[in-house]
């Protein structure tokens, strides 16, 4: 049996003004996850490492996520939060050049305006990532696709993966224009995508394995095997579905595909995309 790797996993150490964003409808997450804590669920379901990414944006989140990961072997790449817009960015960048685990950079665009991806400082910021050899996480509400597809049409030779597959409307099962958009955006070959933080996007309370399988149905269709890879989005999986509902999901859905399509999504892609050691 391959190794797996969890491409989007975060930890935290809770801040209620800070961490706003996790309201009381999310108490169960309203604390402190850290490796300790993540350690035997990614043992017990037979997991090699993960890839922690930023949960708010500031350089210092950057520089805590990477002092976790020289702790700890198991945590295999850190994408980590810049200022993108800064002028200055390849000098930030350079400041972190060095830094082995460090692997790429995301921005919440969720929380942006449709075009915030449209503009020329963000841009500028994109293109420095080149030269450093880092990847860009997109994390997007699905309405933010077609600029999502701009940007991974402008800059060809950078590498992309598209976060928790757009955040496509699961609760109501609206599909057409997210369906539309991943066809689209999947043509660029420079863009992955993670199977990621979908149950969140379900109902919490009653999502099933048929709710999520339409949308599962186009990501394959569109970005193949080649292109994706597994993420469980702990601890924020946590409000709608445990971790290892979250793994048999997809351990279901791809039954039936050959082992070595089921070796890129649950870790071959990844080390790829991520140059993991």
């Amino acid at each position: 049996m391959f190794q797996r790797i969890d491409s989007h996993q975060h930890f935290w150490i809770f801040d209620p003004v800070r961490d706003s964003w996790i309201d009381e409808s999310m108490q169960r997450i309203q604390r402190d996850f850290l490796p300790q804590d993540l350690a035997p669920i990614l043992e017990k379901n037979e997991f090699a490492g993960c890839i922690a990414v930023e949960a708010n944006q500031t350089e210092a989140q950057t520089h805590f996520l990477l002092d976790l990961a020289k702790q700890n072997d198991f945590i295999k790449g850190v994408v980590g939060w810049v200022d993108l817009l800064n002028e200055n960015i390849s000098e930030r960048l350079e400041f972190f050049s060095n830094e082995k685990k460090l692997k790429g950079f995301r921005h919440v665009v969720q929380g942006e305006a449709d075009d915030f991806m449209l503009r020329t400082d963000f841009r500028r910021g994109i293109e420095a990532l080149k030269a450093f050899d880092y990847t860009y996480d997109i994390l997007i509400f699905h309405h933010q696709l077609p600029a999502a597809i701009d940007l991974a049409n402008r800059f060809p030779n950078q590498a992309f993966v598209l976060d928790h597959i757009a955040k496509p409307d699961i609760k109501s099962g609206d599909i057409q224009s997210w369906k539309k958009n991943i066809v689209e955006l999947a043509k660029a070959e420079n863009v992955l995508c993670k199977i990621s933080g979908m149950v969140t996007e379900a109902n919490w309370k009653t999502w099933t394995a048929d709710d999520l399988k339409p949308y599962l149905d186009v990501v394959f269709e569109n970005f193949t095997p080649e292109r994706l890879m597994f993420g469980s989005d702990w601890p924020v999986c946590l409000v709608a579905s445990e971790y290892e509902l979250v793994v048999k999901t997809l351990e279901d859905y791809m039954a039936q595909l050959p082992f070595y399509q089921q070796e890129m999504i649950w870790s071959g892609n990844a080390k790829k995309f991520y140059k993991l050691d």
